[in-house]
């Protein structure tokens, strides 16, 4: 018999991205299974989804920057491509009462084309520790007076040693609200190999006295270009 070509799907009508939240216990939820519960509410919600050609199509979903599993975020980001046009408010609230509470719909625009993925060049992540200010503003001064801060992680190539220090724009120390316990508010510019909040802990730890607590809450404030004063844009605006 003649090989069959796969069927071909026609192109998307329409892009959006979407801005959500990872909150509470939510904030476990790892990529992959975010992935399927948004899959999951895509269908619930009967959005008209573009489908990806071939065999075994599947919704055309492209995913940006995932925090890493057990630190919340109100700025991850993710674009859909529709085969309708729909109004972006409704595809929100549509979107929103699909998914569960913790996993929140903040924002949906149309998507003015190009690569959202290269709009995210930095985060702005909050870190709640357990040291009191004085501690942690010491820890703070020797890791910023380093040139270099070498930390080890796991990836899935094996173990790593990379520099924390290097992806480090700003770090200042703030109040948790909790007693007399402080914060980190630390930008981290986006790189190969990754630089995530908790190697800048690591790095804390490897330079001073610190002691940051058994599971100390790690929050993405904001992600998106990184302007030429520190500060995270916003990746929706051009």
């Amino acid at each position: 018999m003649p090989r069959q070509d796969p069927p071909q799907q026609p192109p998307p009508v329409q892009r959006l991205r979407v801005r959500y939240a990872k909150r509470g216990r939510l904030r476990f939820t790892s990529h992959r299974d975010f992935s399927r519960a948004f899959e999951r509410a895509v269908f619930r919600a009967r959005i008209p989804m573009a489908y990806s050609s071939g065999f075994n199509p599947h919704p055309r979903i492209s995913y940006a920057g995932a925090a890493p599993t057990g630190s919340a975020s109100e700025a991850e980001y993710l674009e859909i491509a529709l085969a309708q046009v729909l109004v972006p408010a409704e595809v929100h609230a549509q979107l929103d009462a699909s998914l569960p509470d913790g996993l929140d719909v903040i924002e949906v625009v149309e998507s003015p084309g190009g690569s959202l993925a290269d709009r995210l060049e930095a985060s702005r992540w909050r870190i709640d520790l357990d040291g009191t200010r004085e501690v942690v503003e010491a820890a703070v001064a020797s890791f910023l007076a380093a040139d270099e801060v070498l930390v080890e992680r796991m990836t899935k190539k094996g173990l790593r040693e990379f520099d924390a220090r290097g992806a480090v724009v700003s770090l200042t120390v703030t109040s948790s609200g909790y007693d007399d316990r402080s914060a980190l508010d630390v930008v981290l510019r986006h790189g190969v190999p990754a630089v995530r909040p908790d190697d800048v802990l690591t790095a804390l730890v490897a330079v001073s006295d610190v002691e940051p607590g058994p599971a100390p809450l790690m929050t993405r404030l904001a992600q998106g270009p990184l302007v030429a004063d520190g500060t995270i844009g916003d990746p929706f605006v051009a």
